[in-house]
């Protein structure tokens, strides 16, 4: 059984600035920036499942909640994570 992970190759265009960064990343640890790319994207992607994850637990217990206070407080935990603010 072969357990190798395929790669597709990819091509992202990035803004200048962003590909120093990127680069500057690479050679500080001493490999490419392709490897540099993939494990930002792996990094945001988990970081976007978390910040899914936690805002559905803070739906649910938006739901449960019977205390005025706690349903007013994770009401405005839900907007900032949704609008920022």
């Amino acid at each position: 059984m072969n357990t190798k992970v395929k790669a597709v190759r990819q091509s992202v265009s990035l803004p200048l600035a962003l590909a120093n960064r990127v680069r500057s990343l690479a050679r500080s640890k001493r490999t490419s920036a392709s490897r540099i790319l993939v494990d930002l994207v792996e990094s945001g992607l988990e970081a976007r499942e978390r910040e899914k994850k936690r805002f559905l637990e803070l739906a649910e217990r938006l739901a449960r909640s019977d205390d005025p206070a706690e349903q007013k407080r994770l009401k405005e935990e839900l907007a900032r994570m949704t609008f920022g603010e």
